[in-house]
């Protein structure tokens, strides 16, 4: 039958898009359908949760770093059956750009490159008949941006939600979502707690999916999905080498699937291995990637990991890494009681949580060392630690989304670099050095 999709989207952060969409992938899949996700922009906790629910693999989808073609693209890996694409921040919000008030990277974006509607999901809990005119307004604020249903959410009571279904025009409600225990989740300082640490999570799953299948029109919102527009094949994503050892456990989940993906039609292989489990990169591996995390949180075991470390120190790969693989590479890292830990000593950067600061936003990256030396690089910047003391960076020349100079970022030292920015889109580009 093709391949569908739909968009939820919201307001702003914090309307509870996440859990309803875990709610809803979980609840469609319980009734048969051919379900599959996708996270619109630079996240990699809530596609883990995704993945948890479906069963498949969850895409990033990024309007701000990939283009309409490779959007379209990877948006096809399903064949048939229904996407649905959680959105981030509000429907509107896109990374600053000059010259334009608009912005780029918005999930209004994303639902004009994928020519998909829009279902909002609208956090009730201090309004009423007031949500109607949210809704008219982001209906109607920007041509080609089809918005097709409202989910309400944090609904007090029956009457409640009476009073904000009678006073929305023209747009269907799809259902109202109570306020419940079953749709609350603890949360740490980048996202919510990794999927791979929460034990509760499968009870947590069904929990919320029972709640959405009370309260939300499945059919109907099944009936809004649209086919997604004809795309060429994927774009070739050049891997760091032939055979990737990359990092995978507790401290080093941030992995873009599509990165591996890529890699692997690229004709890599690609192993994994657990620093946390003290083990080395694979003996023959030709390139090693450190991704980002919370090695923070596991410092002293990774400062103990002796097999890690003799392996890491002792291989001839190119070795990369990007935010927490970066810090782990460096020569000591800092937690947030002020306990340094010896790291790898590869790059020589020493960082802290001490003092935990905000670094956050799209990055437009000049490669002047390292793997991708020689290209520009769209990039994301997500973390709250800071650089004690360093060389002088020499991997990336950085500006922001709207073009302003940051600065150099990152280092470089013979067969190894690294930097606090997590590439998103690296077309055809990566080459070893």
């Amino acid at each position: 039958m093709g391949l569908k999709g739909l968009i939820l989207a919201a307001p702003s952060s914090g309307a509870g898009k996440t859990v309803v969409t875990l709610g809803l992938l979980r609840a469609l899949k319980r009734r048969g359908v051919d379900i599959c996700s996708a996270k619109s922009g630079p996240d990699y906790i809530d596609p883990a949760f995704h993945a948890a629910a479906t069963g498949k693999s969850c895409i990033n989808l990024d309007a701000w770093a990939m283009p309409p073609e490779a959007l379209r693209a990877m948006a096809h890996r399903q064949h048939s059956g229904l996407l649905l694409i959680e959105g981030a921040m509000g429907l509107f919000d896109g990374a600053p750009v000059t010259g334009n008030g608009v912005g780029k990277g918005s999930v209004a974006d994303l639902a004009e490159a994928l020519d998909l509607p829009v279902v909002l999901v609208v956090d009730v809990a201090r309004q009423a008949q007031t949500v109607a005119a949210v809704v008219a307004g982001l209906a109607s604020f920007r041509k080609g941006v089809r918005v097709a249903g409202v989910i309400l959410n944090r609904v007090g009571s029956e009457k409640h939600r009476m009073m904000i279904e009678r006073a929305i025009s023209g747009i269907p409600v799809l259902g109202a979502v109570p306020r419940d225990a079953r749709m609350e989740r603890r949360s740490r300082h980048l996202g919510l707690v990794q999927a791979q640490e929460d034990a509760g999570l499968e009870g947590f799953i069904e929990g919320a999916a029972d709640v959405v299948a009370e309260g939300v029109n499945l059919a109907a919102l099944v009936a809004l999905a649209v086919p997604l527009p004809a795309a060429g094949p994927l774009p070739r994503i050049a891997p760091l080498g032939q055979r990737i050892a990359v990092a995978r456990d507790e401290a080093f989940a941030f992995v873009y699937p599509h990165m591996l993906e890529g890699w692997r039609a690229a004709g890599a292989a690609v192993s994994f291995f657990s620093p946390l489990a003290d083990e080395a990169p694979q003996a023959d591996a030709d390139a090693v990637f450190l991704p980002g995390g919370y090695p923070e949180l596991h410092a002293e075991r990774l400062a103990r990991a002796t097999r890690f470390k003799a392996g890491m120190r002792a291989s001839n790969a190119l070795i990369y890494g990007e935010c927490g693989g970066y810090m782990v590479l460096g020569e000591g890292l800092e937690d947030a009681g002020g306990n340094r830990h010896k790291m790898l000593g590869l790059l020589p950067v020493s960082t802290s949580f001490a003092a935990p600061k905000l670094h956050l936003g799209y990055r437009m990256l000049e490669a002047l060392a390292g793997p991708f030396y020689g290209h520009r690089l769209p990039a994301h910047e997500f973390h709250y630690a800071s650089i004690m003391e360093s060389a002088p960076a020499n991997l990336f020349k950085a500006q922001d989304s709207m073009g302003a100079d940051l600065g150099m970022m990152g280092h470089q030292s013979g067969r190894v670099s690294g930097s606090f920015a997590h590439v998103i889109w690296a077309e055809g580009i990566c080459q070893k050095y």
